[in-house]
């Protein structure tokens, strides 16, 4: 990451036939892997906000979501 912006979290769902090359490259384009699931071709991640958009111009990407956080109070 660059430092530019702050690290979020991304869903990711990718060419599940060239997982391996399709999550370095996006190692490669800032992401931070937190969590891979091969056989469906979903994995998420930390990037900087700004890094969004690289990772969904990776060859093989074919979805970027940011993941959030729904925080519900004690009852």
């Amino acid at each position: 990451m660059n430092g530019s912006s702050e690290p979020v979290g991304v869903i990711l769902a990718v060419d599940a036939g060239r997982f391996a090359e399709v999550v370095e490259a996006l190692r490669r384009a800032g992401l931070a892997v937190t969590g891979e699931q091969p056989i469906i071709g979903t994995l998420e991640g930390t990037v900087a906000e700004d890094r969004i958009p690289a990772l969904a111009a990776v060859d093989g990407v074919a979805s970027v979501d940011r993941e959030y956080i729904n925080r519900i109070p004690p009852p």
